[in-house]
């Protein structure tokens, strides 16, 4: 079920488990800011304000974020939904948003220093960044990794205070997931064997 609209794109899942993203590593992390929208250091880390309202039966997935990379996601509002249910939706949408925010702002900043850094070696070459047709002029592989290195040095503790948040949030939801799973295991059995009692006293 997908809009013809790209600013509205979605597509819905069948509710199921929730899939746990693994935190980035290192070389993940710059394979993932270079492919980042080529306008993002203009813009703000914000999601767009046209989702869709909670379904009662499928979660919605819109297309990747433009700055995060990351797909937004509306989580269903099953029919008498627990306390429990409630808690783990709130947890598991708090975090798809903490994690949109902390991609996009990361991405935006890994965008301006890499063009502060082609621009500054450019500048030391006496080079500025067209050349005389126009044309982007770059820096090679080489030059390029002293770039990247710097930047995951400084960013280094940033990162492991991310991955150990996220290993924190995602063993709360898995936690969660396993209570709603159970209480609802339970109340399939009781109300089975309400159902067989109800049924031995009519006969």
């Amino acid at each position: 079920m997908a809009s013809k609209t790209a600013s509205v794109c979605l597509t819905w899942r069948i509710f199921s488990p929730f899939a746990l993203r693994a935190p980035l590593r290192p070389h993940s992390f710059l394979a993932a800011c270079s492919h980042r929208c080529s306008s993002a250091q203009d813009k703000s880390p914000k999601r767009s304000k046209s989702r869709p309202p909670p379904s009662s039966t499928h979660d919605w997935i819109g297309p990747p974020n433009p700055l995060s990379n990351l797909r937004p996601i509306v989580y269903r509002i099953p029919e008498n939904e627990t306390e429990l249910e409630r808690r783990l939706r709130h947890l598991r949408q708090e975090t798809e948003d903490w994690n949109h925010e902390f991609w996009a702002e990361q991405n935006i900043t890994f965008s301006k220093e890499k063009e502060a850094f082609i621009i500054s070696q450019l500048k030391a070459k006496g080079l500025s960044l067209h050349d005389e047709e126009g044309r982007r002029r770059s820096l090679n592989s080489e030059e390029m990794a002293v770039f990247y290195k710097s930047f995951l040095d400084v960013n280094k503790i940033r990162h492991t205070n991310y991955n150990k948040e996220w290993y924190r949030r995602n063993l709360t939801i898995t936690l969660l997931m396993a209570r709603v799973a159970l209480r609802s295991m339970w109340k399939a059995v009781a109300d089975r064997r309400s159902r067989n009692k109800k049924r031995t006293t009519a006969s």
